[in-house]
């Protein structure tokens, strides 16, 4: 099989697994603003997970894109064997790391409280304490889902990361259906420490078929441990930073009208959809080739790689940016609008989605850019550009939230992420040389001017069929499933007509592929 179809391959795979798991989040999430609401409970809830959720996603990230080149590196000079081996090593010390920082969190909660929530008071201000020291196992359980993500993925084995969201979506489901109407939310949250421990329930079989086999041992001299903490740093910084940022947002929304923080929490799950289903798929599996082209000194691969990548997330990203602006209120309303969930949380929501939005083409085009950088082993730019965007992010929050409350936040951050963007095409330009940038702005134009007929296609299509026929809910949940395939139909003519590259490529590779079926039947 070729690496084309291979890749091909792997990143379907991960969409399907990626967007069945986030069909079951969003009923998931459904289900808490049903249950839950849009309130104060809610808001003390998602502060004290994103408190949790800041260290958690640093280990997890920060694992995931340093692990997997020195597990490379392991295989290369001492075989599969060695691999193994040196996996218990960063496993127990990473876990380790992991009990200390939930140690430290138990005692600093109230302080970290107070930066966070600094809007909560009495027994709100007690109850976010109580959730966030409830909380806390979730680092020992995401230190173990991060090590061994890393190790599949260097095998080669996306599918157990991609589909172990399964399991964690099923615990949450299960307990918000059956369980939640007879405990409080601090129930829920201890629903959050098992759920995250239920994505090893995906993992473990394709370890023991790998022969991993656990073994207690911490070497702090070992060289590739000395390695992977030469590269962390920059990286663990780099990912504080952006979960800063969304700290800082919520932190200021708890002092704005009762809501905002949920509001933007709901918003910023819809918004993520694209990034984590689409694009986060491409990522994952292009990481490796563009180290590979990276350790090769190929640049002239790398860039072609990375043109053609890149090409493909903006084919992605614009239109949905379009999609979102154009449909953010019944997007709000079919995923969250019911029981406690009313229509003014849908407002209050919708506002909020329209603006993640319009960062959503940078967000991809700056994750894509930073795994460049990192397949260069240059850990540091994309941690100075972080360090930029977090002072804009916080410049902007303060001088939009005075006009726009919570959405004025979301704006900021979809700002900032535009700023971090334009600047990491810059210091890659003077790093490698020549992007093509040219090429790919025409490409660009062509995309958005594709993205905004099939908009404007589904603006009125939409509009009209709601006014013209004032139908039920079920009925509008058609209306709005028709207009959006109309609106991809839309979409793919224009880019025909355009003469876009990708898609021609597209359309011939489906072809080839058509073929070769007939003839082996």
């Amino acid at each position: 099989m070729s690496n084309l179809k291979k890749s091909a391959k792997s990143v379907v795979t991960i969409i399907i697994f990626t967007l069945g798991s986030k069909v079951l989040g969003f009923f998931r999430e459904a289900l808490i603003a049903s249950n839950y609401g849009s309130g104060a409970g809610t808001d003390t809830f998602f502060i004290a997970l994103s408190a949790i959720t800041l260290f958690s996603t640093l280990i997890l990230q920060t694992i995931n894109t340093t692990l997997i080149p020195i597990l490379s590196d392991v295989e290369t000079q001492e075989g599969e064997k060695g691999k193994l081996n040196h996996l218990n090593n960063f496993l127990n010390t990473i876990t380790f790391v992991a009990f200390l920082l939930i140690v430290i969190g138990f005692f600093t909660a109230p302080l970290l409280m107070k930066v966070l929530g600094k809007g909560f008071e009495g027994e709100q201000f007690d109850l976010a304490i109580t959730l966030t020291r409830i909380g806390l196992p979730i680092l020992i359980f995401s230190s173990l889902v991060g090590i061994f993500k890393g190790y599949l993925e260097s095998e080669g084995l996306f599918n157990a990361s991609a589909a172990a969201a399964f399991p964690k979506n099923i615990v949450y489901i299960i307990f918000l259906i059956f369980l939640s109407q007879r405990f409080s939310i601090k129930a829920l949250m201890v629903t959050a420490v098992v759920a995250e421990g239920a994505q090893l329930l995906i993992q473990i079989p394709s370890l023991r078929k790998l022969g991993y086999k656990y073994k207690m041992n911490i070497d702090l001299k070992d060289e590739y441990m000395q390695k992977l903490a030469v590269l962390i740093p920059p990286v663990l910084v780099s990912v504080a930073i952006s979960d800063l940022n969304n700290m800082i947002d919520k932190s200021m929304a708890s002092s704005l009208a009762q809501g905002s923080v949920s509001s933007l929490n709901y918003a910023n799950v819809l918004n993520n959809i694209v990034m984590s289903v689409f694009v986060t798929a491409i990522i994952t599996v292009i990481f490796p080739m563009l180290s590979k082209e990276a350790n090769a000194k190929n640049f002239d691969g790398l860039k072609k790689l990375m043109h053609t990548s890149l090409n493909v997330v903006l084919l992605i990203t614009i239109p949905a940016t379009i999609g979102m602006i154009v449909l953010a209120t019944p997007a709000v309303k079919f995923a969250y609008q019911r029981g406690e969930f009313g229509q003014a949380a849908t407002i209050m929501t919708s506002g909020a989605l329209v603006y993640y939005s319009i960062g959503l083409v940078a967000n991809g085009v700056k994750s894509l850019l930073t795994r460049v950088f990192y397949s260069l082993k240059d850990t540091k730019t994309p941690m100075i550009n972080s360090a930029y965007a977090l002072g804009l992010n916080f410049i902007f929050n303060l001088i939009l939230v005075q006009f726009m409350g919570h959405r004025g936040l979301a704006l900021a951050t979809s700002l900032s992420a535009i700023f971090t963007a334009i600047t990491l095409l810059y210091h890659l330009r003077k790093k490698i040389g020549n992007l093509g940038l040219r090429a790919m702005t025409q490409s660009s134009i062509k995309i958005f001017i594709s993205s905004v007929v099939m908009g404007v296609a589904v603006y009125f299509i939409y509009n009209y069929s709601v006014t013209a026929f004032n139908p039920s809910r079920l009925v509008e949940l058609v209306i709005v499933f028709l207009s959006v395939l109309i609106g991809i139909a839309v979409y793919i003519i224009a880019l025909y007509l355009f003469k876009v590259e990708e898609l021609h490529f597209a359309i011939d590779y489906a072809k080839r592929q058509i073929a070769e079926r007939k003839q082996n039947k």
